[in-house]
C-alpha cells in the first residue's frame, strides 16, 4: 500500500507539471505513468469485489480522481458505490464510463495455469479493475490538458457499479445523470485491439419464486404441493417456447433454490432466468411469454409464484460518427508488444484453450468496419447510448485467444499484459475527448445520427421499471 501511494503522488506531481499541449505530450504523460496506474489497477484486481459490494474498488478510484482536482459525488442514483466525478465547465461535456465489478466463481492466480486463491472467490474475468482505472487515467489526463491549454469544456468521469447482471448504468440513466452529457466514452478489455461500431443483446432477468406445501414426501405426499415441480414446469414450458422465439433469441436459466432434502416436498423453489434478443421490444414480449409460463406453471401444480425482475438492458445503439474518431485515434496508439517474458507466460496460457490466435495479433489493430450482426453479449452501455451519443473500444489486456469469463482473462489482467492493454485504452480514449474538444461540431453530428437512429418519437423507458437497485443480488 505504501508503494500504491507513493505512485499516486508521483502521478498527481506529473499531472501538476504537465505544460505541454500537444497529442505527443499527453501520450508521454500517460506512459510516465504507466506504473502508478498498473498498481491501481492490480490492488483493484486483488480486491476481486462483486456488484454493488465494491466499496473499496470504487473508493480507490473516487480518491485518485478527487487527488487530481475532480470535484467527487458519491453514492449517487441509491448506488453506495456508484460515483460522478467531474473537471471543467461549459461544453462541451463528455462522459467517461469506468466499472469495477469482479465476477464470482472465477478467483485466480496470476500466472498461466490455473491456480486458485486461498479465501477468494471472486475473479476480474472480465476485467473491470482494468476498465476503472484506463478510464480514470484518460480523464485525468484530458483535464490536465484542459487545464493547460484553457480549453472550455467539462470531463466527467461515471463510476458505474455491477455491470456483470446488476444493471447499474440503467439507474444512472433513469435518474437522468446522462441528460447534459454530450458525448459518453467508453472501452472494455479483449483479446485484441478495435474500435468498430457494433450492437449487442438487449436482455432482462429475473428471479421466479415459487411457494408450496411442505410436507413428509413418503408418509404424507398427498399433502404437499412442491415448490420445485413448479420451477420444473415452468422450465418445461419454456423449453419447449424455444421452438417459437426468434432465432437470435437466447433464453437461460439457473435453479438457484431447489429445497432442502429429497424426504421433504419442498416449499420453497426459485429459479433465474435470462431473455436476450437484438432488439429490446423483442425482449419485452419474450419476457412476458416467460412470466406465463411461471403462471401456468404455479397453477398446474397448486403453487403460488411471484418474480422479481434483477436488471433490464438495452442493446447498442452503435454512432458511426463518433466510431470512426475513435477508430483513428486507436490506430494512431497501436496495439500492445510482448518482452520475451510476456510472450513465455502467452505461450503457456495459450497451452490451455484452443486458439489459432497469433500473439502478434496483439499488436495490431482490426480494421474498421460497420458491424452488423449482433453480438452474443449483453451490456448496460446500451442503455447510456441511446440517451446520449456512445462509443467505444477494445483493447487487447488478454492474450490473443482468451475468452471473456474466464481464468485466463484473471491471470493476464493481474499481470503487465492487463496493464499495457489498459495503457492502450486510455491513451485512445484522451485523445478522442481532445478532438471533440477542439471540433464541437463532432458533437452535433453525432447527435444528428443518434436522433436519425432512434426515432423522432423515441420515449426512453428502462427494463427494469421503476423498482430500486438490487444491492444485495450477489448475495
Amino acid at each position: 500500500m505504501k508503494k500504491l501511494c507513493y505512485l499516486i503522488s508521483a502521478l498527481l506531481l506529473s499531472s501538476a507539471v504537465f505544460a505541454q499541449k500537444t497529442e505527443k505530450a499527453v501520450l508521454k504523460q500517460l506512459d510516465k505513468n504507466t506504473d502508478a496506474y498498473g498498481e491501481i489497477a492490480k490492488q483493484i484486481w486483488q480486491y476481486a469485489e462483486v456488484g454493488y459490494q465494491e466499496t473499496k474498488s470504487s473508493a480507490l478510484l473516487q480518491s485518485t480522481l478527487k487527488d487530481a482536482g475532480f470535484e467527487v459525488t458519491s453514492g449517487v442514483a441509491g448506488m453506495p458505490t456508484a460515483f460522478v466525478a467531474s473537471y471543467g465547465s461549459g461544453e462541451p461535456v463528455i462522459g467517461i464510463l469506468a466499472e469495477f465489478d469482479a465476477l464470482p466463481g472465477v478467483a485466480q492466480q496470476a500466472v498461466p495455469e490455473r491456480q486458485t486463491i486461498e479465501g477468494q472467490t471472486a475473479g476480474h474475468a472480465c476485467g473491470h479493475h482494468l476498465f476503472g482505472t484506463a478510464s480514470t487515467a484518460a480523464a485525468i489526463s484530458t483535464k490536465n490538458w484542459l487545464q493547460a491549454t484553457k480549453t472550455q469544456g467539462t470531463i466527467e468521469v461515471f463510476g458505474t457499479p455491477a455491470e456483470e447482471g446488476g444493471a447499474g448504468k440503467v439507474y444512472m440513466v433513469r435518474e437522468g445523470l446522462f441528460d447534459d452529457v454530450d458525448v459518453v466514452l467508453h472501452w472494455h478489455p479483449s483479446n485484441a485491439n478495435s474500435a468498430n461500431p457494433g450492437s449487442s443483446l438487449a436482455n432482462k432477468s429475473a428471479k421466479f419464486r415459487f411457494t408450496g406445501i411442505p410436507s413428509h414426501a413418503a408418509g404424507a405426499p398427498e399433502r404437499g404441493r412442491s415448490a420445485l415441480d413448479g420451477v420444473e414446469a415452468m422450465n418445461y414450458m419454456v423449453n419447449l417456447m424455444r421452438e417459437h422465439v426468434p432465432m437470435e433469441s437466447r433464453i437461460h436459466y439457473v435453479i438457484t433454490r431447489g429445497g432442502e432434502a429429497p424426504n421433504v416436498v419442498p416449499g420453497f423453489a426459485e429459479v433465474y432466468y435470462y431473455v436476450r434478443n437484438p432488439e429490446m421490444s423483442m425482449v419485452k414480449s419474450l419476457f412476458e411469454r416467460v412470466v406465463k409460463a411461471a403462471e401456468g406453471a404455479a397453477l398446474g401444480t397448486g403453487t403460488t409464484m411471484e418474480y422479481e425482475v434483477i436488471h433490464g438492458i438495452y442493446n447498442l445503439l452503435p454512432n458511426e460518427t463518433l466510431a470512426e474518431l475513435m477508430y483513428k485515434n486507436l490506430e494512431m496508439v497501436g496495439g500492445v508488444d510482448y518482452t520475451a517474458d510476456e510472450i513465455a507466460f502467452a505461450e503457456t496460457i495459450q497451452a490451455t484453450y484452443e486458439s489459432d490466435a497469433p500473439l502478434a495479433s496483439a499488436a495490431m489493430v482490426k480494421p474498421y468496419e460497420v458491424i452488423r450482426r449482433t453480438g452474443a453479449g449483453s451490456t448496460d452501455v446500451g442503455d447510456v447510448s441511446w440517451t446520449v451519443p456512445t462509443t467505444g473500444l477494445r483493447a487487447a489486456t488478454w492474450v490473443p485467444g482468451t475468452a471473456a469469463h474466464s481464468w485466463q482473462a484473471v491471470a493476464a489482467g493481474g499481470t503487465d499484459i492487463g496493464t499495457k492493454g489498459m495503457m492502450v485504452a486510455a491513451k485512445t480514449i484522451a485523445l478522442t475527448a481532445m478532438d471533440i474538444y477542439e471540433d464541437p461540431g463532432i458533437v452535433s453530428k453525432a447527435t444528428a445520427e443518434l436522433n436519425e437512429k432512434r426515432g423522432a418519437n423515441f420515449q426512453y423507458e428502462s427494463l427494469l421499471g421503476d423498482r430500486p437497485p438490487p444491492l444485495d443480488y450477489r448475495n
